[in-house]
């Protein structure tokens, strides 16, 4: 039988019937061709299944080309299957809107998703992860399902930026595409200007998209006019079934379903009335049941999910970091010279095991070597400002690539203040851009800049400690030891005896002993007997021994072992005969 003379649905078998005997022939499974095709899992099993929604030619010709067959069989077979008729001809036109196989999400403002390597040539903004329903979702489902009953529905979800609102539409109404539904996305010559003009010819089976709602309800001018034309047409019962989805964030939904005062103007009372019953609130993250679901996705080959979830799988902010990811990308890439060398300089500090409170005077100090000496000559007065403003405007998600926060109060009854331990202003780096500073700078050594910032700014005992592990690791020795002497002297507990190893390695003997005198002061057993072993070896046995006498009246029972040791060697074994019963009255076998 020749495409032209199929009918749909028989058209539409017989391209998955293609697709599933090309996928045999290939070796691969559905999660090994999602990942060559840089599409979500969701989507590639869609194309294959009996009942899903047609395909998109995107899709389709994504499928063809990974598979290496003609694509062209497969979007002949695709344009017989979407003839079937959407309703019925109407002498007063088809009415607005396109059918929704037509349309692309990001066509229709679904944000793009977190960027993630594929091995298909893709477009960044092509890329979508496989969906998680939530709660919200039943209730555009229950919608679907009473539109194609022939009742007209609408349903508006409220929620903070990137929540996945324009997604959780997207996903409803794809099975509404098969049925030959069309979507109309009112935007020209202006949002509020084009859905007015156009409402009164809308035909039945119809999707009315008013994502951002806002621009639609809240207009000054029509927006009480748009309300009633919607409600109007909710009630037409010659023009249904049609289904309107909006989006609004929390503010927006407040306030026009908000009572005026008594006395003052209603100026939202149409869109009150069509609001109410119809909106649902959309929450900030994924709950437990919902980070499992892409948990299992992630492992079932969902790279973007798997990438997002290292970020995000304790706050639940899923999907407000795939939204923001690509932009914080752009931002860093496209961003100023001293933005960039802000960032890369807080990334190198996280990469290295600063905390996360990372002080302005550090990243500041710390920037200047990461510019070239034309960006650095370039230097305008209060440059440091202007690129802390920069790096602190939001992108989806309300997240900024640096932001300035406000450190929470100790908890602890007994905290210890210590030296120099109030900072100033203090900023953290966004979570994908931190991720991406460890892959991307994993092989870079950072500047002089940043070791000498780190040494006059830092005063977290272990970020200190860990940046003297790291310039060491980089054969920065000097800075090893600068820092490490500043971790000492802030308090940490064991960096005098790195410090001590290292000293004794760079030959600067009279320094480790020194350091180690430093802390035989203080009673410290373990301090005492490497002081000991180390006066020992330098020929100083006596105060050697009254050493090791000192580090086991201080706890260290091990010690007469070896002081029994030396009493032998010495020839006194009567001696060591007595250290060593008395280290076995201490309870040492």
């Amino acid at each position: 039988m020749h495409d032209k003379q199929r009918k749909p649905d028989e058209a539409l078998t017989e391209l998955r019937r293609r697709l599933s005997d090309w996928l045999a022939t290939s070796g691969l499974d559905k999660t090994q061709l999602a990942r060559r095709t840089g599409m979500g899992r969701t989507t590639v099993s869609e194309a294959f299944q009996t009942d899903g929604p047609v395909p998109s030619a995107r899709t389709l010709a994504a499928l063809a080309m990974a598979l290496g067959r003609p694509t062209e069989e497969l979007l002949k077979l695709r344009r017989t299957a979407v003839t079937e008729e959407a309703e019925p001809a109407d002498e007063k036109g088809p009415g607005p809107g396109r059918p929704i196989d037509q349309w692309e999400p990001h066509d229709l403002e679904v944000h793009p998703a977190g960027i993630a390597l594929c091995e298909a040539d893709l477009p960044r903004q092509q890329q979508l992860p496989s969906y998680v329903p939530r709660e919200h979702d039943r209730t555009l489902a229950e919608a679907v399902r009473q539109v194609q009953a022939d009742r007209s529905r609408m349903v508006v979800l409220s929620g903070t930026s990137s929540t996945g609102k324009t997604r959780a539409c997207w996903e409803a109404i794809r099975p509404l595409a098969r049925a030959g539904w069309k979507l109309w996305h009112p935007f020209d010559p202006t949002r509020a200007e084009g859905a007015l003009k156009e409402l009164s010819f809308v035909r039945p089976r119809t999707v009315i998209w008013l994502n951002e709602a806002q621009h639609y309800l809240g207009d000054m001018h029509v927006g009480e006019q748009i309300a009633a034309a919607l409600h109007a047409l909710l009630t037409d019962e010659a023009r249904m079934p049609v289904l309107v989805l909006g989006t609004l964030w929390p503010e927006y939904a407040r306030e026009y379903t908000a009572l005026p005062a008594t006395g003052r103007p209603d100026p939202y009372s149409r869109a009150r009335e069509l609001l109410a019953g119809r909106t649902v609130s959309v929450p900030e993250g994924f709950d437990a049941e919902s980070l499992a679901a892409a948990a299992r996705l992630a492992q079932g080959g969902d790279r973007l999910l798997a990438d997002a979830l290292t970020r995000a799988d304790t706050h639940g902010r899923v999907t407000q970091d795939l939204a923001g990811a690509p932009e914080l990308l752009r931002r860093y890439e496209n961003g100023s010279p001293a933005a960039q060398a802000l960032l890369q300089a807080a990334m190198d500090a996280r990469r290295l095991r600063v905390g996360l409170h990372l002080p302005q005077a550090f990243l500041i100090d710390g920037a200047t070597g990461y510019l070239t000496d034309t960006d650095y000559d370039n230097l305008a007065d209060g440059w440091a400002q202007a690129a802390f403003a920069e790096l602190a405007e939001q992108v989806h998600g309300k997240q900024a690539p640096l932001r300035r926060i406000t450190v929470r109060p100790s908890n602890t009854l007994h905290s210890v203040v210590l030296p120099g331990s109030h900072p100033g202003p203090v900023f953290r780096l966004a979570d994908y851009l931190e991720q991406h500073g460890r892959e991307s700078r994993r092989l870079a050594c950072p500047p002089a800049s940043f070791w000498q910032a780190a040494h006059a700014h830092l005063t977290n005992p272990d970020d200190l400690a860990n940046l003297a592990h790291a310039a060491h690791a980089r054969y920065r020795t000097q800075w090893a030891h600068h820092l490490g002497r500043r971790a000492v002297d802030v308090g940490h507990p064991n960096a005098h005896r790195t410090l001590v190893t290292w000293l004794k390695e760079a030959g600067r003997h009279q320094e480790a002993e020194s350091l180690m005198r430093q802390f035989t002061d203080a009673d410290d057993p373990q301090a005492l007997a490497s002081l000991a072993i180390w006066l020992a070896n330098a020929g100083n046995r006596q105060e050697a021994e009254a050493l090791l006498r000192q580090a086991f009246d201080a706890g260290n029972l091990y010690v007469l072992s070896l002081l029994a040791d030396w009493r032998r060697e010495a020839g006194d074994h009567e001696g060591a005969e007595t250290l060593v019963r008395q280290a076995a009255d201490a309870g040492h076998p």
